[in-house]
């Protein structure tokens, strides 16, 4: 559900109450505050006092049938009753008095200064103070106005925290880093050979990799402050404060040095800076004090920065040069040995049954980083409850893999007949055209139940070990088994359908990467013709050659996709009784192991 706001009102809004309060205040507060002032004195004070001639200002107000007066001075005002008095006239006379239309009922000076002046400076500091506050709020909470004050988190030795053995799978890293730890703890065992630290370290890779994991167990593993801060919590409203804030950080530092500086998402400030020529710049300014703090002409001893991104060809050249991020640690995705570390990590958390191969389960887990993995073995947890059961089987760590790559089951989706059929024969398109290549991956599972993601079935290929290079003849392999379900679409209904769009599309760009990044094509030779930007964030390519070398492109990518499309139907014509044989099987199971298929195969 969509949350409903109440729009915000106009600043005016909040001037038109002050307004009107101040009105109400001047109508029926003052002159009920003044009238309070006002002696009632008898008749017979009223003769007195005009007699004694010490009479200022008097008003007969006949219609509410009293006499208000006040004395010689006209320091104090009275009141009495009328009574019936035909020489009142005559002694007022002889009295001196004055005869006043109408009595400014004068109240007690501080009194009246406190109406006057202090009650609407009051009015207005409340309705000042509710403004700021609502400003506030808008600009982002109650430090948006905190001018120049870093809110950087400072952690302290805790038994509770995260260490080294809670991080699986990135040796490297840790080693790394523990070089550190051990140069906070043991620093003179590196000053007797002159080796200094680094004074920064840049963390990069892709998301999920446990960038920020690695940071907090440097945290939990150091006996020292360790101050965490994001890199967006520089960018400031107001041009300037970005870098008061770096400022603040870094003295913050120094007095606690020794001491870690982790900046989590450092690309928010330290993108590189373009040729424009804007002297305002807010996140320019706080990059330029970023790079005089790390290195600059005031020496600054005993902090160690760490910084974490997945865009570092985004950054600045003078923030990643030697002096101020002297090393680089790739956190890249785990390998098979590292996702199964990994897995072994998480399922400490849960019950783990006694027959589970954590080495399967990180081979079907290909290309998962540690924030995947961790959520596999989570949600082989929630089925296990969902089933009734007090522990996480095999069975639920591979459901779990499939649920994370392709969603879940969509139990409400009916298939008809034909459609159901479709499915089938692709899906055993796919497999098939896998099995009877050579240098492809085995087919670890076939299935035509719809998922959540929109695929109606799918077929999942397992490698054996670790596979760091692909050969031209593998990639074409792979493209032909992409292939392979529409060829068998059109080799037994004589039709195409829809369900292979995401085939074509990872068809389609695996062998343009052959033919502009592998350099696996005879007329090109090694010549790179496309760039990849953000690796660890899609890694999207960008052509860099003419117009007529991207059509001559174009022509090789089809005819590449196009024989191996060939090759994937000749297969299958081959194979024809062996085609209808597994889809028929499949199609009165929905669901066959690989095993299964190879039972079938074979026969």
């Amino acid at each position: 559900m969509n949350e409903v706001k109440r729009p915000k009102k106009p600043l005016i809004f909040y001037y038109a109450i002050a307004l009107i309060i101040l009105l109400v205040l001047n109508l029926f507060t003052v002159p009920w505050l003044a009238q309070r002032q006002v002696q009632e004195v008898d008749y017979g004070t009223f003769i007195q006092m005009a007699e004694d001639q010490d009479l200022g200002l008097v008003e007969v107000q006949e219609t509410e049938n009293q006499i208000v007066f006040t004395n010689k001075d006209q320091t104090a005002i009275y009141k009495t009753g009328m009574l019936p008095d035909p020489d009142l006239t005559q002694r007022l006379n002889d009295s001196g008095a004055q005869f006043s239309g109408q009595i400014i009922e004068q109240a007690n000076p501080i009194i009246s200064f406190l109406i006057s002046w202090v009650l609407p400076i009051v009015i207005f500091i409340a309705i000042g103070q509710y403004m700021s506050k609502k400003l506030m709020q808008r600009a982002g909470g109650p430090n948006a106005m905190s001018f120049g004050k870093s809110n950087a988190k400072v952690y302290v030795k805790s038994s509770e925290g995260i260490k080294f053995s809670d991080v699986a799978g990135e040796d490297e890293a840790k080693e790394n880093l523990s070089e550190i730890v051990d140069y906070l703890h043991n620093p003179n065992k590196y000053k007797e050979v002159g080796a200094a630290m680094p004074k920064g370290i840049l963390l990069v890779g892709p998301p999920g990799t446990g960038k920020t994991m690695l940071a907090k167990a440097v945290a939990g593993e150091s006996n020292v402050p360790f101050f965490s801060m994001s890199g967006s919590e520089f960018v400031e409203m107001f041009v300037g404060m970005g870098a008061a804030k770096v400022r603040d950080l870094f003295k913050q530092a120094k007095e606690k040095a020794p001491c870690i500086v982790f900046i989590d998402e450092i690309d928010a400030i330290g993108k590189k800076r373009e040729g424009n020529i804007s002297g305002n710049d807010e996140r320019e300014q706080t990059l330029n004090q970023l790079l005089t703090e790390m290195d600059g002409f005031e020496e600054n001893s005993g902090v160690i920065i760490l910084a974490a991104t997945n865009r570092p060809e985004s950054l600045d050249p003078a923030l990643t040069r030697p002096g101020r991020f002297d090393r680089r640690v790739p956190v890249e995705l785990p390998d098979l040995q590292g996702r199964a570390e990994i897995l072994k990590v998480h399922a400490k958390k849960v019950k783990i049954a006694g027959d589970v191969d954590f080495e399967k389960v990180a081979r079907m887990a290909s290309g998962a980083s540690g924030a995947e993995l961790a959520n596999i073995v989570n949600e082989a947890a929630l089925r296990a409850v969902r089933a009734g059961r007090k522990s996480v089987t095999q069975a639920d760590l591979e459901e779990s893999i499939e649920v994370v790559i392709a969603g879940y089951q969509k139990k409400n989706a009916i298939l008809t007949d034909k459609e159901k059929l479709i499915v089938a024969y692709h899906e055993t398109g796919h497999a098939l055209v896998a099995a009877l290549q050579t240098h492809s991956a085995p087919v670890q599972k076939i299935t035509i139940v719809p998922r959540t993601s929109g695929a109606l079935g799918y077929t999942m290929q397992v490698d054996e070990g670790n596979h760091y290079l692909m050969s031209q003849e593998e990639l074409e392999n792979k493209i032909a088994t992409l292939t392979g379900g529409r060829a068998a679409e059109e080799l037994v209904f004589h039709s195409a359908s829809t369900g292979a769009s995401n085939d074509i599309e990872q068809a389609t760009k695996l062998a343009r990467a052959m033919i502009t990044r592998y350099g696996m094509s005879e007329d090109f030779d090694m010549v790179a013709l496309e760039t990849v930007n953000n690796q660890y964030l899609g890694g999207d390519a960008s052509l860099a050659c003419s117009a007529e070398t991207q059509t001559k492109i174009d022509q090789q990518v089809v005819e590449l996709v196009k024989e191996q499309h060939q090759k994937a139907l000749q297969l299958l014509q081959e194979n024809r009784r062996k085609l209808d044989e597994i889809s028929k099987y499949l199609y009165e199971k929905e669901t066959i192991t690989g095993d299964e298929f190879m039972a079938v195969l074979n026969a």
